[in-house]
């Protein structure tokens, strides 16, 4: 092959959605809707995205990091921090010491199966937000959970998902 020809990539299909849980059971996803509106009040919208976005990466929802890192992008997020957030021990110098916080308490909340939330990752969580903050952070970091759940049980299929504006 020379340097001009075009190199023809096909890609794999889209596997289909098991169901579409938001119309089958519509007063649950509403509920979910309203816990997450709730769940982040008082709280910076980059930091709930970069939360919502490494939960997603743990939990290994495709439709939910789809849907958040474009909302995150959207919100004016660099492309940088987002790739950045898989390695953020590595990358800290990206990201806030109460974004690293927050970040920290999501992986021990959503990998919650490694024990319990270590009193260490609670503390600097305690130090970098309020008590109410803190409550609503934890709410923040269920609900997502809650939707990588729902998102990886129905395969959910990612990549049509389009920010509001």
């Amino acid at each position: 092959m020379t340097i001009n020809e075009t190199h023809h990539v096909t890609r794999l299909p889209e596997h289909p959605a098991r169901l579409d849980f938001a119309k089958l059971a519509p007063e649950a996803y509403k509920a979910l809707i309203r816990l997450d509106g709730a769940a982040g009040r008082g709280l910076e919208p980059e930091l709930l995205e970069l939360v919502k976005i490494r939960a997603s990466q743990l939990n290994h929802c495709a439709f939910c990091l789809d849907m958040h890192s474009k909302d995150a992008l959207a919100a004016g997020e660099t492309f940088e921090r987002i790739m950045q957030l898989g390695a953020w021990t590595e990358s800290r110098h990206f990201y806030t010491a109460r974004e690293i916080a927050a970040i920290e308490l999501t992986e021990a909340i959503t990998v919650i199966t490694d024990g319990f939330v270590p009193d260490a990752v609670y503390a600097r969580a305690a130090e970098q937000f309020d008590e109410t903050e803190l409550a609503h952070l934890i709410a923040a970091i269920v609900t997502i959970n809650a939707f990588n759940r729902i998102g990886v049980t129905t395969r959910s299929v990612p990549g049509h998902y389009t920010p509001v504006s």
